[in-house]
């Protein structure tokens, strides 16, 4: 399965969790993952965009795709990055623990003051 479905979508960060975990659920249905490792998957999607709002990103894009039996999410934080307070801190740790457990492969790049821009998440569905 190569390339089997490629999807893109850029709303404020509000509506894109909503969407994008109703998205990723149908995703992870098509990727052939069984019922816990989608929840997993649609965990992850929440965490990462509430990783991005925390520190300050008011818009978010996302790129799903399935592809060689993994399901993959991309989001990349929009407008709006900001400081980090020792409670996000606190917060986004527990994220980062979280997004390391419960997917395959998580990967962030990071602006030059540290803040996370994009988050790819990969789950294999074997």
């Amino acid at each position: 399965m190569n390339n089997f479905f490629d999807f893109s979508l850029s709303l404020e960060s509000g509506s894109l969790m909503t969407t994008l975990r109703l998205t990723v659920g149908g995703l992870a249905s098509a990727a052939g993952l069984d019922l816990d490792a989608g929840e997993d998957f649609k965990v992850c999607v929440t965490e990462g965009l509430l990783l991005l709002k925390r520190n300050g990103c008011s818009a978010a894009s996302a790129h799903c795709e399935i592809s060689d039996g993994c399901l993959i999410c991309e989001i990349r934080a929009g407008a709006g990055n900001g400081a980090v307070s020792q409670e996000t801190a606190l917060e986004n740790e527990i994220s980062y623990a979280l997004l390391g457990a419960l997917v395959d492969e998580v990967f962030f790049d990071r602006q030059k003051d540290g803040t996370v821009s994009v988050i790819r998440l990969v789950k294999k569905s074997v």
